[in-house]
């Protein structure tokens, strides 16, 4: 269940810090009863922003798929660019 915490819990910063690290999810605040912040831990950010970059290219290569059907054999394009770049 998200967390929603009014502004004026933003004063105690420790406490801030410290929920944020231990549900590793982000904390909503609000300003006079609307969503106006969302507070999250770098860890929980840099995780968000993997899982989008993973998502981004699973789509890009799907749309590729599509596009023109063509699918590479794995061994040979990872043998392909040993190759290439070690020699």
């Amino acid at each position: 269940m998200p967390q929603i915490r009014p502004i004026t819990d933003l004063r105690n910063t420790t406490e801030i810090s410290e929920l944020c690290h231990a549900k590793r999810e982000p904390l909503f605040i609000t300003k006079n009863g609307y969503g106006d912040l969302v507070v999250m831990s770098i860890e929980t950010y840099e995780e968000m922003i993997e899982t989008v970059r993973t998502d981004a290219a699973i789509s890009e290569a799907e749309r590729e798929y599509a596009a023109d059907g063509t699918l590479l054999d794995a061994k040979e394009v990872l043998s392909s660019l040993r190759r290439k770049h070690f020699g």
